[in-house]
């Protein structure tokens, strides 16, 4: 009967509306919430089928669909602390509930957020105050990260940082800028030794030393003989280990005068042109000192001066106390020592699915991977259709207060007009009550 269909089609609207307005009323709630994605309510028609002809219509109602939607972004809003992490573009950061610490990731879901503030707890893991753990990829402790599968949470740890952790910075690259003295090399020159030392540190963050010494090669005809004898002794070495020795010439010639003509190994790591370095090894392990290539201006020089170590440099540091950690774009967690050392501790990935929509929604802003979402990956931050990792930002809430206020009062006259329709079927099932009176 359609004034019975009318009736069935008006309690429809008032529930399709009703969850409408639960959905308006989640988001404005939400307004303020970081990460919140906000919640879209759609209407579908559900139409009964009749014959044609008929002369009447039964009216089917409608349905109310909800869906979050997830692949959208929010603003970033700055922060002022370097653990407040968003992430901008597509791709979400890997955590897991606090609760399941120590159980490992195993086999269970994948969980994932687009935002949060992470603290360090009294254990030292980075956590929000929900209790959720950021999970990353732990480096190596020459700042690499290992190969782990993709496509698994069984590689992921919880991110944990050891407030009064100290880290040394083995020396492992050495670069010598020194002028020495053409004038020693004529005939008739002192033949005295320059000497200079150049500091390293071992892997215990220990200082040491390395003794070059340079000594001129006298001449025995009228020519100046442009050669040296460099040897480099270990400080830290038995009676001063001798780690290589070399014989040097330098071009005197008007194209490329003072600069590095050949270099012979007469003992210790060889020699690369290539490369202008030597490869020594000292007892804290291998260092390259790299001392120029041939015909290049920098490294080691002869010209008509005094000796000068110009320019000499080195890579490491010694031993450090944890002072600050924070997020590149490419998802590594850095940690600054107090004596400058910067070394990568963590890598964070992103977890991409085909379908974010599809993702089921949990507290805390969180999501897990479903059959309608489809597998998750794991890609490094930059890469593929992921975006970057922001450090000092957290996103904002994606609802829009005055489009959701629009919303509500529309709302609130189809629900209205449709309280109307039951009202009148209501009235007009009590005229057809009455014929009978």
């Amino acid at each position: 009967m359609s004034i019975s269909s009318s009736l069935n089609a008006g309690v429809a609207g008032l529930a399709a509306n009703a969850t409408r307005l639960a959905g308006i009323s989640d988001n404005i709630a939400n307004s303020g919430t970081f990460g919140y994605k906000r919640v879209d309510t759609d209407f579908e028609s559900m139409v009964i089928n009749q014959a044609r002809g008929a002369g009447l219509y039964s009216a089917g109602g409608v349905r109310a669909t909800t869906s979050r939607l997830i692949d959208e972004k929010g603003s970033l809003v700055a922060s002022s602390h370097p653990l407040d992490i968003a992430t901008s573009g597509r791709g979400m950061l890997p955590v897991m509930p606090s609760v399941l610490l120590g159980s490992g990731m195993g086999d269970r879901q994948m969980m994932m957020t687009s935002t949060g503030s992470f603290r360090p707890d009294a254990e030292g893991v980075l956590r929000t105050d929900s209790g959720m753990v950021l999970m990353g990829w732990p480096a190596n402790l020459d700042g690499s990260i290992p190969v782990h599968p993709r496509d698994s949470v069984g590689g992921l740890q919880p991110v944990v940082l050891t407030q009064n952790q100290t880290s040394a910075d083995p020396t492992t690259r050495v670069t010598l800028g020194i002028n020495l003295p053409a004038n020693a090399t004529r005939p008739g020159a002192a033949g005295v030794p320059e000497t200079t030392a150049v500091e390293y540190y071992g892997p215990l963050g220990r200082s040491e030393n390395m003794f070059i010494t340079f000594t001129p090669a006298i001449p025995t005809g009228p020519a100046a003989s442009n050669a040296w004898k460099m040897e480099i002794r270990d400080g830290n070495g038995p009676a001063a280990s001798v780690l290589g020795s070399y014989e040097l010439a330098f071009d005197g010639s008007h194209s490329g005068g003072g600069t590095l003509q050949s270099v012979t190994t007469l003992s210790g790591g060889a020699y690369d042109p290539a490369t202008g370095a030597l490869s020594l090894t000292v007892l804290g392990g291998p260092v390259t000192m790299n001392i120029g290539r041939p015909g290049d201006v920098g490294g080691l020089m002869q010209l008509d001066s005094a000796f000068a170590p110009t320019n000499i440099t080195k890579n490491g540091s010694p031993a450090g106390h944890l002072m600050t950690v924070e997020i590149d774009e490419h998802g590594m967690l850095r940690a600054a020592y107090d004596t400058g050392f910067i070394r990568t501790i963590y890598q964070v990935p992103l977890v991409d699915v085909p379908n974010p929509n599809g993702l089921i929604a949990l507290n805390n802003q969180t999501y897990q991977v479903s059959p309608t979402s489809g597998s998750f990956y794991l890609w490094d931050a930059g890469d593929g259709p992921t975006g970057a990792v922001e450090g000092y930002a957290r996103e904002a809430s994606t609802t829009d207060v005055a489009a959701e206020l629009t919303d509500l009062i529309q709302t609130q006259r189809a629900y209205s007009s449709n309280a109307k329709v039951i009202q009148t079927v209501d009235e007009m099932l009590q005229e057809t009550t009455n014929i009978k009176r």
